[in-house]
């Protein structure tokens, strides 16, 4: 039960994370604006929430010496998960510092990345955070403001990682992978592939490499007729 709760919450840090970054991609484009950077700081507080809750759910059980070889496997390799993920979320949060501080919204010192892109994010923000809609309810100086908070909750996600790697030792290239890299790659093609009309690739291929082999000879005797002519207006000249 408590494996099934950590990979649910590992979902959805994955989500929250993946929009997270597209998020940050739009600071200082055609795009933003301060319900962009509202919208930014709800992701990644939703993101810390969840950090938070699977940090919890995975110490418990890594750290008791009785679990068996199996169990133990799969929380590594979902603590690896959930580090890897902790790691991005860090890094957009510094993209988001220092691009948030070259392109202030009230006061920018150089005018806005001209990006083509259009519109705001709110609709992939509401998906990551489970909410039909995001209220916008930000004052004047807001973006002033959550600059200094990111710096602070940049630091806690920093702290996070460190007390995590004190309390359980995991090297990640100690944990092995269920399948072979690129598998769910792999099977998902030829997933598509197979459903596409229902028709087999044998059934498909037939009459097409019928049609195109025809077609090579007769362009290959109009080229030999082309090349025959040539040579006789040649040597009648």
């Amino acid at each position: 039960m408590a494996k099934e709760e950590c990979k649910a919450l590992l979902d959805a840090l994955n989500k929250a994370t993946a929009c997270y970054h597209h998020l940050v991609l739009t600071i200082g484009g055609s795009a933003d604006s301060q319900n962009l950077r509202e919208e930014l700081q709800k992701t990644r507080q939703k993101a810390q929430e969840l950090a938070v809750a699977i940090r919890v759910r995975l110490t418990a059980p890594l750290r008791d010496r009785s679990l068996g070889a199996e169990e133990r496997a799969e929380f590594e390799r979902l603590w690896v998960a959930f580090s890897g993920c902790l790691d991005l979320l860090e890094a957009d949060m510094r993209r988001a510092l220092a691009l948030g501080t070259e392109f202030p919204l009230q006061e920018p010192r150089r005018p806005l990345v001209r990006t083509g892109v259009e519109g705001g994010a709110t609709g992939v923000a509401a998906r990551a955070l489970s909410v039909r809609s995001l209220r916008h309810e930000a004052h004047r100086d807001f973006d002033v403001e959550d600059l200094h908070q990111l710096e602070r909750e940049i630091l806690q996600v920093g702290e996070m990682i460190q007390d995590m790697e004190m309390k359980v030792n995991v090297p990640r290239w100690t944990v092995q992978a269920r399948q072979a890299a690129g598998a769910e790659l792999l099977s998902s093609a030829s997933a598509g592939v197979s459903s596409v009309g229902g028709v087999s690739v044998e059934q498909r291929t037939g009459p097409c490499d019928l049609s195109k082999a025809k077609a090579a000879t007769i362009f290959s005797a109009v080229l030999l007729v082309a090349v025959a002519l040539a040579v006789c207006v040649a040597k009648l000249s």
